[in-house]
């Protein structure tokens, strides 16, 4: 039995945390709660992972290869399952061939020969968008070094950062230090992207429940034409007023439908795991999404 102060050493030191005390880590049982809409709201669609199998195809799809950031995951639906009512994304220690590879590309996507990790990342794009409402996610994160989980959203019209970028959860090191953020983004006039972001350390989490990340927590966005606010266990993270978030061509990419994305990204940003055991998992209990009632 380890003490308070090692708990919060092992967890604000992630390479040590994800090689020793979480693979003995138990996995927490999904929610057995029924969807309840708050007032005034009604649910139009949710998924609560309940029939084990591959994610249900009606409503996810899955991204492929080598995708975005430079992180070192080669993404493929083998990674994803459903189980005991829960979404499972395993990231694991593997090499693959890189079936795109060109060695006269500048893509680095391309001119990757082999990745040596996999993981999966599956989104509604093309199957369900949602304009404005309360969104619930119920998810479970590893927090060891080199893990890269998140929750967020793309407008379904406009190439990034045009099309507006929405992040839910996401999880991965600043300046060394393991971070939760709450973050939207848009396109900018001078530089790639102008974000509204929110950066909490993890330690703050670990300062109010030691056992912060032994459980499930619930990520809520609430989204209107005014305002975007998103909710960490109903704790307020972030508030982006939606009167500033214009690309320079005048367009509000957050009044326009978006898509939503579950992923576990490896490396990059998340940090280096070659020191951190395998597999990971990110685990994912539900996705339910209110608006307001029709009058």
């Amino acid at each position: 039995m380890i003490t308070y102060k090692e708990f919060i050493f092992l967890l604000v030191c992630p390479t040590i945390y994800g090689s020793v005390y979480s693979q003995n880590h138990p996995t927490h049982s999904p929610s057995a709660d029924k969807p309840v809409a708050p007032a005034g709201y009604e649910l139009i669609w949710n998924e609560e992972f309940d029939r084990d199998g591959k994610p249900d195809s009606s409503n996810w799809s899955h991204e492929y290869g080598l995708v975005r950031n430079n992180e070192l995951q080669w993404y493929q639906p083998d990674n994803a399952l459903v189980k005991d009512g829960l979404l499972v994304i395993e990231a694991r220690r593997e090499r693959v061939k890189n079936e795109f590879y060109d060695p006269d590309s500048k893509d680095w996507r391309k001119n990757t020969e082999w990745a040596a990790y996999t993981s999966s990342s599956i989104h509604t794009r093309g199957k369900h968008s949602f304009q404005y409402g309360i969104f619930e996610i119920r998810a479970k994160i590893d927090p060891s070094l080199g893990m890269w989980p998140a929750i967020w959203t793309l407008g379904v019209t406009k190439g990034w950062p045009a099309n507006g970028e929405i992040d839910i959860l996401e999880y991965y090191q600043v300046v060394g230090e393991a971070t939760i953020l709450a973050n939207a983004a848009w396109a900018h006039e001078r530089l790639r992207a102008a974000w509204d972001e929110a950066k909490i350390p993890f330690s703050t989490f670990l300062k109010k429940d030691p056992d912060w990340a032994d459980k499930f927590h619930i990520w809520k966005m609430e989204w209107d034409e005014d305002f975007i606010r998103l909710y960490l266990d109903d704790e307020l993270l972030n508030e982006v007023d939606l009167s500033h978030t214009l690309n320079p061509d005048g367009y509000n990419p957050f009044r326009q439908p978006h898509y939503l994305l579950l992923n576990l990204a490896i490396g990059s940003n998340g940090g280096d795991p070659s020191r951190t055991s395998f597999p990971r998992t990110y685990e994912v209990d539900y996705v339910r999404v209110f608006q307001k009632k029709r009058k």
